[in-house]
């Protein structure tokens, strides 16, 4: 019940807020790791390269879904503003069914951008059905197919090290992020700009102009700060004898 109760007021807040945003833009703060995307999303059409996004091993049916769906979400755009280039962004993901929703989500991509035709099935792959077996299809992808830049954004464990080791090596950028603190620790010490924590959910509103994705932020900073709240109050309450 208190789920439910949770779920409808978010439905509230963000649905009024999306309403405040389509009338007084906000804007939102400088995020270095998403700056250095936009620009590899340019960079790798103009140099003729093509963008790896690695999705993770996350399963859409367990607390790892939240990541995955981000990915997601990252990946439509991405591949929406790439399908024009002659190297098109190829994605990988160590679950089938986020393989699946992989390739749909590329081919939504191409379709928004008018040229459906131009998908090919091929670029989203399952690399590997365990953790360690996708890092190193995703680790073939990075060293043999022209990667100018590896994004990095799901469910990550220590295998990401592989990862970004292989790109080090061929000196190749990495944008990283996971919902996993053994990856985030590894994608903090080997990124250049990492994203931590609930950055990773930012990524629409970041590549994104829809204001739902602005007003989606806007929801999880309020929610951020009732739950500060509570614990303050209830540590007050706590203190005084009252619980």
């Amino acid at each position: 019940m208190s789920e439910l109760f949770i779920l409808f007021l978010a439905a509230i807040l963000l649905g009024g807020i999306t309403v405040w945003k389509r009338r007084f833009p906000a804007s939102l703060r400088e995020i270095p790791a998403f700056q250095r995307l936009s620009r590899a999303l340019g960079l790798s059409i103009e140099d003729g390269k093509r963008l790896h996004i690695s999705l993770g091993s996350g399963n859409l049916f367990d607390a790892r879904g939240g990541s995955a769906l981000a990915a997601l979400a990252l990946l439509q755009r991405i591949a929406e503003r790439t399908s024009v280039s002659d190297m098109p962004s190829v994605a990988s993901a160590g679950n089938p069914t986020l393989g699946l929703l992989t390739q749909d989500t590329i081919q939504s991509g191409y379709k928004t951008a008018g040229v459906e035709e131009a998908y090919v099935h091929t670029m989203g792959r399952i690399t590997g059905l365990t953790p360690f077996s996708y890092a190193a299809g995703a680790m073939h992808i990075a060293r043999n197919e022209s990667v100018s830049t590896n994004i990095m954004i799901g469910h990550f464990g220590p295998e990401a090290g592989l990862i970004t080791d292989l790109a080090d090596r061929a000196d190749i950028p990495v944008v990283g992020a996971s919902d996993d603190l053994a990856g985030q620790s590894v994608l903090f010490t080997s990124t250049q700009e990492p994203l931590i924590g609930e950055e990773l959910f930012a990524a629409g509103a970041y590549l994104n102009s829809d204001p739902i994705h602005a007003a989606s932020l806007t929801v999880q900073d309020i929610f951020r700060w009732l739950i500060i709240l509570f614990l303050l109050a209830g540590a007050a309450a706590k203190f005084l004898g009252v619980i």
